[in-house]
Protein backbone atom coordinates (compact mmCIF):
# COMPACT_ATOMS: atom_id res chain seq x y z
CA UNK A 1 0.00 0.00 0.00
CA UNK A 2 1.29 3.46 -0.93
CA UNK A 3 1.95 5.80 1.95
CA UNK A 4 -0.48 8.35 0.52
CA UNK A 5 -3.32 5.82 0.41
CA UNK A 6 -2.63 4.68 3.96
CA UNK A 7 -2.43 8.25 5.21
CA UNK A 8 -5.77 9.10 3.60
CA UNK A 9 -7.42 6.11 5.27
CA UNK A 10 -5.87 6.99 8.64
CA UNK A 11 -6.97 10.62 8.51
CA UNK A 12 -10.50 9.60 7.57
CA UNK A 13 -10.66 7.13 10.49
CA UNK A 14 -9.08 9.63 12.90
CA UNK A 15 -11.68 12.22 11.87
CA UNK A 16 -14.49 9.75 12.54
CA UNK A 17 -13.03 8.97 15.96
CA UNK A 18 -12.73 12.67 16.77
CA UNK A 19 -16.33 13.27 15.70
CA UNK A 20 -17.70 10.53 17.94
CA UNK A 21 -19.40 11.80 21.08
CA UNK A 22 -19.29 9.24 23.91
CA UNK A 23 -22.62 10.56 25.23
CA UNK A 24 -24.27 9.34 22.04
CA UNK A 25 -23.82 5.76 23.33
CA UNK A 26 -26.76 5.66 25.74
CA UNK A 27 -26.43 1.98 26.63
CA UNK A 28 -23.67 -0.54 27.14
CA UNK A 29 -24.76 -2.45 24.04
CA UNK A 30 -24.56 0.74 21.93
CA UNK A 31 -21.10 1.46 23.34
CA UNK A 32 -19.97 -2.04 22.50
CA UNK A 33 -21.16 -1.54 18.93
CA UNK A 34 -18.85 1.51 18.66
CA UNK A 35 -15.94 -0.49 20.03
CA UNK A 36 -16.50 -3.26 17.49
CA UNK A 37 -16.84 -0.69 14.65
CA UNK A 38 -13.42 0.81 15.34
CA UNK A 39 -11.45 -1.77 17.36
CA UNK A 40 -13.02 -5.10 16.43
CA UNK A 41 -11.17 -7.78 14.46
CA UNK A 42 -12.22 -6.11 11.22
CA UNK A 43 -12.78 -2.61 12.68
CA UNK A 44 -11.85 0.56 10.84
CA UNK A 45 -8.89 1.52 13.05
CA UNK A 46 -7.75 -2.09 13.25
CA UNK A 47 -7.53 -2.25 9.43
CA UNK A 48 -5.47 0.96 9.37
CA UNK A 49 -3.06 -0.44 11.95
CA UNK A 50 -2.71 -3.64 9.92
CA UNK A 51 -1.62 -1.51 6.90
CA UNK A 52 1.37 -0.05 8.77
CA UNK A 53 3.47 -3.11 8.01
CA UNK A 54 3.31 -2.35 4.29
CA UNK A 55 4.77 1.17 4.64
CA UNK A 56 8.45 2.02 4.23
CA UNK A 57 10.45 1.96 7.45
CA UNK A 58 10.74 5.73 7.70
CA UNK A 59 6.97 6.17 7.26
CA UNK A 60 6.27 3.50 9.86
CA UNK A 61 8.45 5.37 12.35
CA UNK A 62 6.62 8.61 11.56
CA UNK A 63 2.99 7.50 11.47
CA UNK A 64 3.05 4.43 13.74
CA UNK A 65 3.06 6.39 17.01
CA UNK A 66 0.23 8.61 15.75
CA UNK A 67 -1.92 5.60 14.89
CA UNK A 68 -1.23 3.92 18.25
CA UNK A 69 -1.99 7.19 20.04
CA UNK A 70 -5.35 7.37 18.25
CA UNK A 71 -6.09 3.83 19.37
CA UNK A 72 -5.13 4.54 22.99
CA UNK A 73 -7.24 7.70 23.04
CA UNK A 74 -10.31 5.87 21.67
CA UNK A 75 -9.91 3.01 24.16
CA UNK A 76 -9.69 5.54 26.99
CA UNK A 77 -12.88 7.34 25.89
CA UNK A 78 -14.75 4.04 25.58
CA UNK A 79 -13.58 2.90 29.02
CA UNK A 80 -14.64 6.19 30.60
CA UNK A 81 -18.08 6.02 29.00
CA UNK A 82 -18.51 2.41 30.10
CA UNK A 83 -17.70 3.32 33.71
CA UNK A 84 -20.22 6.17 33.58
CA UNK A 85 -22.96 3.91 32.22
CA UNK A 86 -22.29 1.22 34.80
CA UNK A 87 -22.31 3.76 37.61
CA UNK A 88 -25.62 5.12 36.38
CA UNK A 89 -27.04 1.60 36.30
CA UNK A 90 -25.92 0.97 39.89
CA UNK A 91 -27.52 4.25 41.00
CA UNK A 92 -30.77 3.21 39.33
CA UNK A 93 -30.76 -0.01 41.33
CA UNK A 94 -30.18 1.92 44.54
CA UNK A 95 -33.02 4.31 43.78
CA UNK A 96 -35.36 1.41 43.02
CA UNK A 97 -34.96 0.08 46.54
CA UNK A 98 -33.59 -3.28 45.40
CA UNK A 99 -30.96 -4.67 47.73
CA UNK A 100 -28.62 -6.47 45.34
CA UNK A 101 -26.73 -8.00 48.28
CA UNK A 102 -29.71 -10.12 49.33
CA UNK A 103 -29.45 -13.86 48.54
CA UNK A 104 -31.45 -15.13 45.59
CA UNK A 105 -34.86 -16.68 46.11
CA UNK A 106 -34.55 -20.43 46.72
CA UNK A 107 -35.42 -22.67 43.80
CA UNK A 108 -38.69 -24.51 44.14
CA UNK A 109 -38.15 -28.12 45.17
CA UNK A 110 -39.80 -30.72 43.00
CA UNK A 111 -41.82 -33.49 44.61
CA UNK A 112 -43.52 -36.72 43.67
CA UNK A 113 -47.19 -36.83 42.69
CA UNK A 114 -49.51 -38.25 45.40
CA UNK A 115 -50.46 -41.18 43.15
CA UNK A 116 -46.77 -41.96 42.65
CA UNK A 117 -46.20 -41.73 46.40
CA UNK A 118 -49.13 -44.06 47.09
CA UNK A 119 -47.98 -46.56 44.46
CA UNK A 120 -44.46 -46.51 45.86
CA UNK A 121 -45.66 -47.16 49.40
CA UNK A 122 -47.91 -50.02 48.28
CA UNK A 123 -45.04 -51.59 46.34
CA UNK A 124 -42.70 -51.14 49.31
CA UNK A 125 -45.08 -52.88 51.73
CA UNK A 126 -45.63 -55.83 49.40
CA UNK A 127 -41.88 -55.95 48.72
CA UNK A 128 -41.31 -56.48 52.43
CA UNK A 129 -43.73 -59.42 52.16
CA UNK A 130 -41.58 -61.04 49.47
CA UNK A 131 -43.24 -59.74 46.28
CA UNK A 132 -41.18 -58.63 43.30
CA UNK A 133 -42.09 -55.91 40.81
CA UNK A 134 -43.40 -56.89 37.36
CA UNK A 135 -44.39 -54.64 34.46
CA UNK A 136 -46.04 -55.02 31.07
CA UNK A 137 -47.07 -52.98 28.01
CA UNK A 138 -49.93 -50.49 28.02
CA UNK A 139 -51.07 -51.71 24.59
CA UNK A 140 -52.22 -55.30 24.98
CA UNK A 141 -53.51 -58.15 22.88
CA UNK A 142 -57.04 -59.46 23.29
CA UNK A 143 -55.53 -62.75 24.45
CA UNK A 144 -53.55 -61.32 27.36
CA UNK A 145 -56.22 -58.82 28.41
CA UNK A 146 -59.30 -61.07 28.15
CA UNK A 147 -58.96 -64.62 26.81
CA UNK A 148 -56.16 -65.81 29.07
CA UNK A 149 -58.04 -64.43 32.09
CA UNK A 150 -61.07 -66.58 31.32
CA UNK A 151 -63.15 -63.55 30.27
CA UNK A 152 -65.59 -64.90 27.65
CA UNK A 153 -66.40 -63.20 24.35
CA UNK A 154 -69.87 -62.16 25.53
CA UNK A 155 -68.57 -60.45 28.69
CA UNK A 156 -69.61 -56.73 28.90
CA UNK A 157 -66.01 -55.64 29.54
CA UNK A 158 -65.15 -56.65 25.98
CA UNK A 159 -67.71 -54.32 24.42
CA UNK A 160 -66.42 -51.34 22.49
CA UNK A 161 -68.26 -48.94 24.80
CA UNK A 162 -66.17 -50.21 27.75
CA UNK A 163 -62.76 -50.74 26.15
CA UNK A 164 -60.43 -48.60 24.01
CA UNK A 165 -59.72 -50.75 20.95
CA UNK A 166 -57.04 -49.57 18.53
CA UNK A 167 -58.24 -48.93 14.99
CA UNK A 168 -57.56 -51.65 12.42
CA UNK A 169 -55.51 -53.65 14.94
CA UNK A 170 -56.45 -56.63 17.15
CA UNK A 171 -55.04 -54.73 20.13
CA UNK A 172 -56.37 -52.46 22.85
CA UNK A 173 -55.36 -50.26 25.74
CA UNK A 174 -55.24 -52.60 28.72
CA UNK A 175 -58.29 -52.33 30.96
CA UNK A 176 -56.42 -53.58 34.04
CA UNK A 177 -52.93 -54.65 35.03
CA UNK A 178 -53.91 -58.34 35.16
CA UNK A 179 -52.29 -59.04 31.74
CA UNK A 180 -48.93 -58.64 33.49
CA UNK A 181 -49.84 -61.69 35.58
CA UNK A 182 -50.57 -63.68 32.42
CA UNK A 183 -47.30 -62.67 30.78
CA UNK A 184 -45.35 -63.54 33.93
CA UNK A 185 -46.96 -66.98 34.29
CA UNK A 186 -46.27 -67.71 30.61
CA UNK A 187 -42.55 -66.99 31.01
CA UNK A 188 -41.75 -67.83 34.63
CA UNK A 189 -42.17 -71.18 36.32
CA UNK A 190 -43.82 -71.00 39.77
CA UNK A 191 -43.54 -70.51 42.65
CA UNK A 192 -43.80 -66.75 42.17
CA UNK A 193 -45.04 -63.67 44.01
CA UNK A 194 -45.40 -60.47 41.96
CA UNK A 195 -46.92 -57.02 42.27
CA UNK A 196 -47.93 -55.23 39.06
CA UNK A 197 -48.61 -51.47 39.34
CA UNK A 198 -49.39 -49.22 36.39
CA UNK A 199 -51.88 -47.34 34.25
CA UNK A 200 -55.09 -48.81 32.91
CA UNK A 201 -57.75 -47.44 30.57
CA UNK A 202 -61.52 -47.79 30.41
CA UNK A 203 -64.34 -45.90 28.71
CA UNK A 204 -65.66 -44.57 32.01
CA UNK A 205 -67.46 -41.24 32.25
CA UNK A 206 -65.26 -38.92 34.29
CA UNK A 207 -66.79 -37.99 37.64
CA UNK A 208 -65.78 -37.70 41.29
CA UNK A 209 -64.91 -41.40 41.55
CA UNK A 210 -64.15 -42.49 37.95
CA UNK A 211 -61.53 -41.65 35.35
CA UNK A 212 -60.90 -42.99 31.85
CA UNK A 213 -57.21 -43.24 32.75
CA UNK A 214 -56.35 -44.54 36.20
CA UNK A 215 -53.73 -46.47 38.14
CA UNK A 216 -54.18 -50.00 39.38
CA UNK A 217 -52.08 -52.52 41.27
CA UNK A 218 -52.43 -56.27 40.87
CA UNK A 219 -50.89 -58.82 43.18
CA UNK A 220 -50.38 -62.51 42.34
CA UNK A 221 -49.02 -65.42 44.37
CA UNK A 222 -48.65 -68.91 42.87
CA UNK A 223 -47.23 -71.92 44.66
CA UNK A 224 -48.08 -75.22 46.32
CA UNK A 225 -50.95 -75.34 48.76
CA UNK A 226 -51.91 -71.65 48.63
CA UNK A 227 -55.46 -71.10 49.93
CA UNK A 228 -58.02 -68.38 50.51
CA UNK A 229 -56.71 -68.11 54.07
CA UNK A 230 -53.36 -66.95 52.70
CA UNK A 231 -55.17 -64.29 50.69
CA UNK A 232 -57.03 -63.03 53.77
CA UNK A 233 -53.88 -62.90 55.86
CA UNK A 234 -51.96 -61.04 53.15
CA UNK A 235 -54.70 -58.44 52.69
CA UNK A 236 -55.11 -57.88 56.43
CA UNK A 237 -51.39 -57.15 56.86
CA UNK A 238 -51.30 -55.06 53.68
CA UNK A 239 -54.32 -52.88 54.53
CA UNK A 240 -53.46 -52.34 58.17
CA UNK A 241 -49.92 -51.34 57.27
CA UNK A 242 -51.18 -48.77 54.79
CA UNK A 243 -54.29 -47.47 56.57
CA UNK A 244 -53.56 -48.06 60.23
CA UNK A 245 -53.64 -50.93 62.71
CA UNK A 246 -57.26 -50.22 63.68
CA UNK A 247 -58.53 -50.81 60.14
CA UNK A 248 -61.11 -53.59 59.90
CA UNK A 249 -61.51 -55.73 56.78
CA UNK A 250 -64.59 -57.49 55.45
CA UNK A 251 -64.88 -60.08 52.66
CA UNK A 252 -68.12 -60.42 50.66
CA UNK A 253 -68.74 -63.22 48.14
CA UNK A 254 -68.55 -62.01 44.54
CA UNK A 255 -67.74 -63.23 41.03
CA UNK A 256 -64.78 -62.63 38.72
CA UNK A 257 -64.04 -64.86 35.70
CA UNK A 258 -60.37 -65.20 36.63
CA UNK A 259 -60.78 -66.17 40.31
CA UNK A 260 -62.90 -68.80 42.07
CA UNK A 261 -63.92 -68.33 44.81
CA UNK A 262 -63.95 -64.52 44.57
CA UNK A 263 -64.67 -61.73 47.01
CA UNK A 264 -65.20 -57.99 47.22
CA UNK A 265 -63.07 -56.58 50.01
CA UNK A 266 -64.30 -53.70 52.18
CA UNK A 267 -62.42 -51.71 54.80
CA UNK A 268 -63.82 -49.76 57.70
CA UNK A 269 -64.47 -46.16 56.70
CA UNK A 270 -61.61 -43.89 57.72
CA UNK A 271 -63.76 -40.76 57.70
CA UNK A 272 -66.25 -41.89 60.34
CA UNK A 273 -64.12 -44.53 62.03
CA UNK A 274 -66.46 -47.27 60.82
CA UNK A 275 -69.37 -45.83 62.80
CA UNK A 276 -71.46 -44.77 59.80
CA UNK A 277 -72.15 -41.33 61.20
CA UNK A 278 -70.52 -38.01 60.51
CA UNK A 279 -70.12 -34.88 62.56
CA UNK A 280 -73.16 -33.25 64.13
CA UNK A 281 -75.07 -36.52 64.19
CA UNK A 282 -75.32 -36.64 60.40
CA UNK A 283 -74.76 -39.83 58.42
CA UNK A 284 -71.37 -40.36 56.81
CA UNK A 285 -71.59 -39.69 53.05
CA UNK A 286 -68.33 -41.52 52.26
CA UNK A 287 -69.65 -44.92 53.35
CA UNK A 288 -73.37 -44.12 52.98
CA UNK A 289 -73.80 -44.68 56.73
CA UNK A 290 -72.71 -48.33 56.47
CA UNK A 291 -69.32 -47.90 58.10
CA UNK A 292 -67.69 -49.83 55.21
CA UNK A 293 -66.08 -48.79 51.92
CA UNK A 294 -65.54 -51.20 49.01
CA UNK A 295 -61.89 -51.06 48.06
CA UNK A 296 -60.80 -54.04 45.94
CA UNK A 297 -61.58 -57.39 44.38
CA UNK A 298 -59.76 -60.62 45.17
CA UNK A 299 -59.93 -64.39 44.97
CA UNK A 300 -58.23 -67.74 44.41
CA UNK A 301 -56.88 -68.09 40.87
CA UNK A 302 -59.38 -69.95 38.68
CA UNK A 303 -57.98 -73.33 37.49
CA UNK A 304 -59.09 -72.34 33.98
CA UNK A 305 -56.56 -69.51 34.00
CA UNK A 306 -53.76 -71.89 34.94
CA UNK A 307 -54.70 -74.16 32.05
CA UNK A 308 -54.76 -71.23 29.60
CA UNK A 309 -51.21 -70.17 30.54
CA UNK A 310 -49.87 -73.73 30.49
CA UNK A 311 -49.76 -74.53 34.23
CA UNK A 312 -51.18 -77.66 35.83
CA UNK A 313 -54.03 -76.65 38.21
CA UNK A 314 -53.61 -79.96 40.01
CA UNK A 315 -50.11 -78.93 41.02
CA UNK A 316 -50.36 -75.17 41.43
CA UNK A 317 -52.72 -72.91 43.37
CA UNK A 318 -52.65 -69.21 43.99
CA UNK A 319 -54.49 -66.01 44.76
CA UNK A 320 -54.75 -62.57 43.20
CA UNK A 321 -56.18 -59.19 44.08
CA UNK A 322 -56.41 -55.85 42.34
CA UNK A 323 -56.88 -52.38 43.79
CA UNK A 324 -57.27 -48.87 42.36
CA UNK A 325 -54.35 -46.75 43.57
CA UNK A 326 -56.30 -43.48 43.40
CA UNK A 327 -59.15 -45.06 45.35
CA UNK A 328 -56.81 -46.09 48.14
CA UNK A 329 -55.17 -42.65 48.16
CA UNK A 330 -58.61 -41.02 48.39
CA UNK A 331 -59.36 -43.11 51.44
CA UNK A 332 -56.01 -42.56 53.12
CA UNK A 333 -55.91 -38.79 52.61
CA UNK A 334 -59.68 -38.07 52.75
CA UNK A 335 -59.78 -36.78 49.16
CA UNK A 336 -63.38 -36.44 47.92
CA UNK A 337 -62.79 -36.20 44.14
CA UNK A 338 -60.47 -38.28 41.93
CA UNK A 339 -60.21 -35.41 39.44
CA UNK A 340 -58.08 -33.46 41.91
CA UNK A 341 -55.21 -35.83 41.14
CA UNK A 342 -55.10 -34.75 37.49
CA UNK A 343 -55.93 -31.03 37.50
CA UNK A 344 -52.30 -30.06 38.27
CA UNK A 345 -53.38 -27.53 40.88
CA UNK A 346 -50.25 -26.77 42.90
CA UNK A 347 -52.35 -25.75 45.90
CA UNK A 348 -53.48 -29.37 46.07
CA UNK A 349 -50.24 -31.10 45.04
CA UNK A 350 -48.03 -29.09 47.42
CA UNK A 351 -49.75 -30.74 50.38
CA UNK A 352 -48.06 -34.06 49.62
CA UNK A 353 -44.51 -35.05 50.37
CA UNK A 354 -42.48 -38.19 50.95
CA UNK A 355 -42.47 -37.42 54.66
CA UNK A 356 -46.24 -37.93 55.01
CA UNK A 357 -46.06 -41.63 54.15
Amino acid sequence: MATSDWLAAFEKTAAAIGAWEPSSAATLSALDAVRIDFLGRNGRLTEVLKGLKDLPLEDRKLYGPKAQSARAELEGRIAARKAALESHRDLSLEKSGVDVTLPASPALRGRLHPVTLMMGEMTRVLGLMGYSLAEGPLVETDWHNFEALNIPAHHPARDAHDTFYLKDLPTLLRTHTSPVQVRTMEKTKPPLKIVCPGRAFRRDAVDASHSAVFYQMECLAVGHGITFADLKGTLEVFMRTLLGSSTRIRFRPSFFPFTEPSAEVDVSCLLCGGQGSGGGGKGCSACKQSGWVELLGAGVVNPAVFKLVGLDPEEWTGFAFGIGIERLAMMKYRIPDIRLFYENDLRFLDQFDEDIL
